[in-house]
């Protein structure tokens, strides 16, 4: 769709610039002058001395006039009638002029593609895209292979198609998970070993990294901090790490519903018990 948008601005800016052209073009013939040729001079003099030697002039008919007369023939005088009144043509009625013409079609052409613009955005905007980006469901991968990315990670796994951070979610915790996540729509992957976080973070939206070291999630911003399972430690956010509502397959392939998003735990919680285990990065 986004590519029906970017034809639909090149066939309008395309269609102004053949609107200029054509208003300069109109004006360059609107102020043209010029001169008949030498040959079409000479054509129209022998074709006036041509007219004059074959078609009868006035004194030729005024003889055969008086000719008649005289031999007795009777003028029929002309009929009478009352004037008619003249009554301007309707406007409609005359043939279009070529300026007329050109300047219609313009707007026509013009008209047509602003309205194809506006489907296009209209469709674009009102339906979600098949690219399956932010704000759609990403298929992000069996969860077996997705722990063993984590692992490969030092613990983090990032995916920005989704906007997303993966950790492996202990199996210890899942008691506690239950009584906090049970209901929710993201606990799906929880119980499958999986937290799926949003990137942002929940206090003024900066994008919230992670710290190998301290194996927490730190917040550049405004410091921030959250344990593996997104839940706040330390600084001004008003809950944990926001998540998405996620699905996963009886074959183990999870799906994560972007356009989804699952508020965070309220403060206090601390389902996995995990603390800082380094120096902190911020």
């Amino acid at each position: 769709m986004n590519a029906l948008v970017v034809v639909a601005i090149v066939v309008i800016v395309a269609l102004a610039a053949l609107m200029v052209v054509a208003a300069s073009r109109r004006g360059e013939m609107g102020s043209a002058t010029g001169q008949l040729s030498r040959e079409t001079l000479k054509r129209d003099e022998s074709r006036r001395k041509e007219l004059a030697t074959t078609a009868p002039g006035g004194r030729t008919f005024e003889k055969a006039a008086m000719l008649a007369t005289r031999d007795g023939d009777a003028l029929v005088p002309a009929a009478s009638s009352a004037p008619t009144l003249w009554v301007p043509p309707d406007p409609e009625a005359i043939a279009v002029s070529r300026r007329q013409f050109l300047n219609r079609s313009m707007i026509s052409v013009l008209g047509l593609a602003i309205a194809t613009f506006a489907a296009a955005a209209f469709t674009a905007f009102l339906w979600p895209t098949g690219g399956g980006g932010f704000g759609s469901k990403i298929r992000v991968g069996k969860i077996s292979d997705l722990k063993d990315e984590i692992k490969k990670g030092s613990g983090f796994l990032y995916k920005p198609e989704g906007r997303m951070w993966l950790v492996e979610y202990p199996e210890t915790a899942l008691p506690k998970a239950k009584v906090v996540y049970g209901d929710l729509p993201n606990f799906a992957a929880i119980e499958a070993g999986i937290m799926v976080l949003y990137q942002k973070c929940v206090h003024l939206g900066c994008r919230v990294p992670s710290c190998v070291t301290s194996q927490w999630f730190e917040c550049p911003c405004h410091g921030s901090q959250y344990n593996q399972a997104g839940e706040r430690k330390g600084g001004p956010a008003p809950r944990g790490l926001d998540s998405f509502a996620t699905e996963v397959s009886a074959d183990g392939v999870l799906t994560v519903n972007t356009g989804a998003i699952v508020q965070g735990s309220p403060l206090g919680t601390n389902t996995t018990g995990q603390e800082a285990q380094g120096p902190h990065c911020i």
